[in-house]
């Protein structure tokens, strides 16, 4: 709970940063004409979209569950970042669009006023990143991605502000921009690839279930494991359900077995949320009995 009130509090202040430079640099580039810096605004104006989702999410993750929604609203976040994910896919093609259009047809630019508004926002987005780094939640994840764009695209006006200062050729703006969105693609197909597994209930990355259940079947009495299921409910948040064989006399060993079990799963894997059922090797499931 405490790591999700952190989470709240880094994606607000993203948020005010984020809305800050994208008016700014809206003002700074219809006053300059920099074409450059109005594209970052809407990139940014995107950004400011998302990490409002972001926020929304989180909070309806943190209402309780009910006898519906026995889970509570965690999934909530992981649509969110898959949102984000397409969001980002989006304003990485209108940025390669705007790049192909740019060599097509490069404008002047006055390259002053563009880099002193790009230099301010360069350190707003570096500020931004340093609240939304070092965290589990896919969603500020999401979030740290569209800072990290916006950093790229600061860094990219700023160079390439002054390689047109020296050369004059308005063109390494485009190029500039189409590496952005290169690297940006990267990230936000690694996000949509995450959230897809979760929403799948695929087994986590980080878990092997062979050696999972290898680990299961070390335990004194376990003689086969079954039905072994491991997935994500949110972000850090996992859950396995089993069945365990045990031999006959070993069925008195309830929680002892159980305990063993639930130890080497939290130790190895971090997975506290478990159901787990024990069963004699005679027993007979619903669908056997005749």
């Amino acid at each position: 709970m405490e790591e999700r009130i952190r989470d709240r509090q880094r994606l607000l202040l993203a948020l005010l940063l984020s809305g800050s430079i994208a008016v700014a640099e809206g003002v700074g580039g219809w006053l300059t004409g920099s074409l450059a810096l109005l594209s970052d605004a809407g990139h940014m104006l995107g950004d400011v979209s998302a990490i409002g989702l972001s926020l929304l999410a989180l909070w309806f993750a943190s209402k309780p569950a009910d006898v519906k929604r026995t889970y509570g609203y965690y999934r909530l976040e992981i649509l969110s970042a898959l949102l984000n994910g397409f969001i980002l896919l989006g304003i990485t093609a209108y940025i390669l669009y705007e790049a192909w259009e740019r060599v097509n047809n490069p404008q002047p630019i006055l390259l002053g006023p563009m880099a002193a508004v790009a230099a301010v926002g360069l350190a707003a987005n570096l500020a931004s990143l340093s609240v939304l780094q070092h965290t589990h939640s896919l969603n500020v994840r999401g979030a740290f991605l569209h800072v990290l764009g916006d950093t790229l695209s600061s860094v990219g006006v700023l160079i390439g502000a002054g390689v047109m200062w020296l050369s004059g050729w308005f063109v390494v703006d485009a190029i500039i921009s189409a590496i952005i969105a290169v690297v940006i693609v990267v990230g936000a197909v690694q996000l949509v690839r995450e959230a897809v597994d979760v929403l799948l209930e695929a087994v986590p990355a980080h878990v092997d279930l062979e050696a999972l259940r290898a680990i299961m079947l070390k335990v004194d009495g376990v003689s086969t494991v079954h039905d072994l299921h491991v997935w994500t409910i949110s972000s850090g948040m996992y859950a396995l359900s089993a069945h365990l064989v045990v031999a006959d006399p070993m069925v008195c060993n309830n929680d002892t077995i159980l305990s063993a079990v639930k130890h080497e799963l939290l130790e190895r894997f971090g997975i506290d949320h478990t159901t787990i059922q024990i069963e004699s090797e005679t027993y007979a499931h619903a669908g056997e009995v005749h």
